[in-house]
């Protein structure tokens, strides 16, 4: 029998000092325009100061509406100093331009990892990324002249026109000056990539290839992006705590309070015992949660031991599809079971030889917590029990061949072989449940909750988004988040830590 060749391994790319430093330099630029996108400061599509001092380039590239949102009233039409919106457009086609410049340039980074090939290659794309942005920043400058032009070349008294233009508030803000800047070092990076590359022999041979290690950072790339967009760059607005803020208030030092906000939730009586309440309904959902986390062992478990395969899919799928239905559904269906002219009144009414009551359950506060409790189950239940029946499928089958031989029956094969195979996953499980104990999501409780179950229904996701949102009181909200990002992160290595203490095993 012929034996299997051995795969061939890329070997470790070369490269000359120069060469590396080029490359690592503009690297680290990319990486600064990337960030530049998502923090309103380096915002250049902000061309005007009645834009808002809290819109990003991403939102100017992307959303006319919100770029004009304060300058409505210099954009009716019929207003003599009406404002053009083609030059607001070309606005945010500048910001678009640079946008895509810095998706180039990103690529590039990323094909830069390759063989010399592929670095040629990935030299010219962060050039070309950073002629867009040039050519981005040159086209909002030129929108800002035209807006400026336009509104000094009108025939009127100049005590009007400068009145005007204090109005508008014209101007090319200062914090440009750091786009061009980053733009300037983006293109002379990348140029300096290009010059090193080319220098060096050509390999015609070369094919464009790269270690197997970067290939998997490239992978794992775009969910490492998630997460700093959806997890970490959120942290960003954090610094409204520290300040008497309103949703699309610019933070001014006028409004700056410092821990005034942390303050009141110990100094205010009212406040304090609110966040009491909304704690005790948040720490006794989670706790129903934990205390039942073992149900989706026990159902993957049950699930594994039917032997008829097309029951088995059938249970499985139906069980898991509830997951993907929003709760908004799920509180329609339970509307039209449990409301006061639901389907159990109205088949209770026909049942009822006597007067019949009706009863709105949905309306009643009593057992509010094991109705969320039971919803919850109910919807997340097939979900939940998908990665143990994984678990379930990776245990080796000599296990139980060898059980089975030595007597053992069908119950000490799940005692002794199937729930030890599925401890260390349920333990990873609670790990994450102990350390999001405060995280309870909003949406399910958000659909179910009235004027008669709000004591019991409104836990701490719930109450920031109801005080934020319905309340428009942002900085207490984000105090409130803060903590309870703190909490849960202490709540995690602590619960890792005794993990690690009694069982020699962590996550972290």
């Amino acid at each position: 029998m012929a034996e299997l060749a051995p795969r061939k391994r890329l070997a470790p790319i070369d490269q000359t000092g120069p060469e590396r430093a080029a490359l690592w330099a503009h690297r680290i630029v990319i990486l600064l325009v990337f960030l530049m996108v998502f923090f309103p400061p380096f915002n250049p599509g902000r061309i005007s100061a009645q834009i808002s001092g809290n819109l990003t380039l991403l939102t100017s590239a992307t959303s006319f509406s919100t770029v004009t949102t304060k300058l409505g009233a210099y954009m009716t039409e019929g207003n003599r100093f009406a404002l053009r919106a083609a030059d607001m457009r070309q606005s945010m086609m500048g910001c678009a331009m640079i946008l895509a410049g810095v998706v180039l340039a990103g690529i590039g980074a990323c094909v830069s990892l390759g063989n010399r090939k592929m670095r040629r290659i990935g030299a010219w794309l962060p050039l070309a990324g950073g002629v867009l942005i040039l050519s981005g920043l040159w086209v909002n400058r030129a929108a800002y002249q035209n807006i400026d032009a336009f509104v000094r070349g009108m025939d009127l008294p100049a005590s009007h026109i400068e009145e005007h233009l204090n109005n508008l508030a014209l101007q090319w803000p200062a914090f440009a000056n750091a786009a061009w800047l980053i733009g300037g070092i983006l293109t002379a990076a990348a140029a300096l990539a290009v010059i090193v590359f080319t220098y060096r022999v050509k390999c015609a041979d070369d094919k464009a290839e790269m270690e197997e290690k970067y290939k998997l950072f490239i992978m794992f790339l775009p969910v490492l992006l998630l997460s700093f967009v959806f997890a970490y760059l959120p942290i960003y607005g954090w610094r409204y705590a520290f300040y008497d803020a309103k949703a699309g208030d610019e933070l001014t030092r006028d409004i700056f309070v410092g821990f005034n906000n942390f303050s009141m939730l110990i100094n205010d009586p009212g406040f304090s015992a609110k966040i009491v309440q909304v704690l005790r309904n948040t720490l006794i959902m989670s706790g129903l949660g934990i205390a039942t986390s073992w149900l989706p062992i026990a159902f993957a478990i049950l699930l594994a031991e039917v032997r008829y395969t097309k029951f088995q899919r059938t249970v499985q799928t139906l069980t898991t599809i509830p997951n993907f239905l929003s709760w908004v559904l799920v509180y329609a269906v339970a509307l039209s079971i449990f409301a006061a002219d639901g389907l159990i009144n109205n088949l209770a009414s026909i049942l009822s030889t006597a007067g019949f009551a009706r009863t709105d359950y949905l309306a009643s506060a009593d057992g509010t917590w094991i109705k969320m409790l039971l919803w919850g189950t109910w919807k997340g239940l097939g979900w939940s029990a998908i990665i143990y029946v994984a678990g379930i499928a990776g245990i080796d089958q000599q296990l139980y061949e060898a059980a089975r031989v030595d007597g053992a029956n069908r119950f000490r094969c799940i005692w002794h072989i199937t729930i030890p195979g599925l401890i260390p996953t349920y333990m990873v499980m609670l790990l994450m449940s102990v350390a999001g104990i405060l995280s309870n999501g909003m949406e399910q409780y958000l659909v179910f909750s009235n004027p008669y179950n709000g004591d019991y229904i409104q836990v701490l996701d719930l109450y920031v988004y109801n005080l934020g949102i319905g309340s428009n009181q942002l900085s207490v909200s984000t105090v409130i988040g803060i903590l309870k990002s703190v909490i849960a992160v202490i709540l995690l290595f602590g619960a890792n830590g005794i993990s690690k203490a009694v069982r020699g095993e962590s996550i972290i």
